[in-house]
């Protein structure tokens, strides 16, 4: 195993952080230290330069310090810590053991964990490392016989992992390398109980990297109590507006509202619509369907099947236009979305945060858009401001010229796009705990790592949305990512036994 740290900063106490604010970068990968095979593989996808988030913490993460890192979703987090963990492994060499991986990355939410692992899988291809990602909503048995098999990397959403670790298919205490990603997002689901068991079954000497847009209550105390003297980066904080993206308030009568949505999401382009409760995305994807816009929904009744279909759909681009609740903002990451509709304002400002944060990613540029009627004018005022954004409001109706700037192009109705009816799941079969919804609906899902119920908006472990890959309409857009559960399945209780961690 390499070593465990790098040397500390002369006076530097325990629970000191550096704090590091980046907002360009001109190194390269190699520069900071990612080994040549790597750089390779980064060259064959087209990413030759790092963005400030892996320019600010690649070199501490390379070096085995444990690293704090702070920025916005699309930042490019995933690669500021899956180089490292391949890289530090790939150095180690320590041989793969059954039933107990060298490393662990815990998520919030089985679409980000397959995202994670699509990502890692031509990185850890160059080292010969084996992977498997483990999330409720599947049967586990295949994830039990490769674990049983050994592996060097598993990929994980709290619930399952628990379970698996209760029934005594997966051992963490030979992990090397454990790594938290959207932790801020685990602790708004409820899971820091269970992320704490899990952490505190990992050893004590091992490097931990956490990845959170923001640090709150909950994120503070995984900080304190497991990450030792790290260093802490922030580049492209979720709180700092992004120069790229424009946001723009529409004052709309109730009878013009779904008129100007359905103007907006029928030009050419993806959009991405999101509405507070799982039964408005229903409403809204059926209403813009009936108008000849194709649209797919996203909440959290949606059976695993029925997730697949409709992020099939619309990356593939048979749907145009995604309809989905609050907790769809997490997740899903695809670069080049343009238009971002609340159609239903949120409740809170990070809320607005994330889900806006579909759009301008990577550089690119975006809109958003928030739909206010006059009830709704001191929200939608106090939201923005807490939010740091400086909107642009505007009174429209059904063809205002501001709609045509806001989304060129002609408008296009090529009906509506056909899918299955989504079975409900049962609210016992899915658990990945929960957390308080925020608004509408009522409880799905029981809960396993964090010891609470999902939220009527949210799936057993979170949904999240896909963005607009570019393109007319009706095009063919990037491939389809699989969206798999994060959830726990049975509750096996964990062993008191597993220890508490660093403290």
């Amino acid at each position: 195993m390499p070593s465990r740290r790098g040397t500390a900063a002369p006076g530097r106490t325990d629970r000191i952080n550096v704090l590091r604010r980046i907002s360009l970068t001109s190194n390269t990968f190699g520069a900071l230290g990612v080994p040549t095979p790597l750089v390779d593989v980064l060259a064959a996808r087209g990413i030759t330069s790092p963005t400030p988030i892996q320019a600010a913490t690649l070199p501490d993460s390379l070096a085995g310090r444990d690293v704090l890192g702070r920025g916005r979703t699309g930042s490019g987090k995933t690669f500021a810590f899956l180089l490292p963990l391949v890289a530090r492994l790939a150095e180690s060499g320590t041989p793969r053991r059954a039933k107990q991986p060298r490393a662990l990355v815990l998520a919030p939410t089985r679409e980000l964990v397959n995202q994670i692992a699509e990502a890692l899988a031509p990185l850890a291809e160059a080292y010969g490392l084996r992977s498997r990602t483990v999330f409720g909503g599947v049967g586990q048995n295949p994830q039990v016989t490769a674990l049983r098999a050994g592996v060097d990397i598993v990929l994980a959403c709290p619930g399952r992992l628990e379970d698996l670790i209760g029934q005594g298919h997966c051992d963490l205490s030979k992990v090397e390398i454990t790594i938290l990603d959207e932790a801020d997002h685990m602790a708004d689901l409820g899971f820091l109980p269970g992320v704490k068991r899990i952490m505190g079954a990992t050893p004590r000497k091992g490097q931990r990297m956490l990845f959170s847009a923001t640090l709150d209550a909950g994120v503070n105390q995984l900080v304190q109590r497991f990450l030792d003297r790290p260093v802490t980066h922030e580049a492209d904080s979720e709180q700092s507006p992004v120069a790229t993206m424009t946001h723009h308030v529409l004052h709309v009568t109730p009878d013009a509202h779904l008129k100007v949505l359905t103007d907006l999401a029928a030009a050419p382009g993806r959009t991405v619509v999101f509405t507070r409760t799982k039964y408005r995305a229903k409403k809204f994807a059926r209403q813009l369907n009936a108008a000849g816009v194709a649209a797919v929904e996203l909440h959290g009744n949606l059976s695993q099947n029925a997730r697949t279909r409709t992020m099939d759909a619309f990356h593939s681009g048979a749907a145009q236009t995604l309809v989905a609740t609050d907790i769809a903002a997490r997740g899903i990451h695809v670069d080049d979305v343009s238009l971002v509709v609340h159609a239903d304002p949120p409740v809170e400002h990070k809320a607005y945060l994330h889900r806006s944060g579909r759009t301008a990613r990577a550089g690119n540029e975006g809109t958003v858009v928030t739909l206010m009627t006059d009830e709704q004018v001191r929200d939608v005022r106090d939201l923005t401001r807490k939010a740091g954004v400086r909107p642009t409001t505007t009174r429209v109706d059904v063809g205002h010229p501001l709609l045509q700037e806001l989304a060129p192009g002609e408008r296009v109705f090529p009906g509506p796009h056909r899918v299955e009816v989504p079975a409900q799941q049962p609210s016992a079969s899915h658990g990945g705990g929960g957390g308080r919804r925020r608004s509408g609906g009522g409880r799905s899902g029981g809960g396993r790592s964090g010891g609470g119920r999902s939220g009527g908006d949210r799936p057993s472990a979170g949904e999240a949305p896909a963005g607009r890959t570019g393109g007319q309409r009706g095009g063919a857009g990037s491939r389809g990512r699989r969206s798999t559960s994060s959830g726990g399945g049975s509750a096996a209780k964990f062993s008191a036994s597993m220890g508490r961690g660093r403290r």
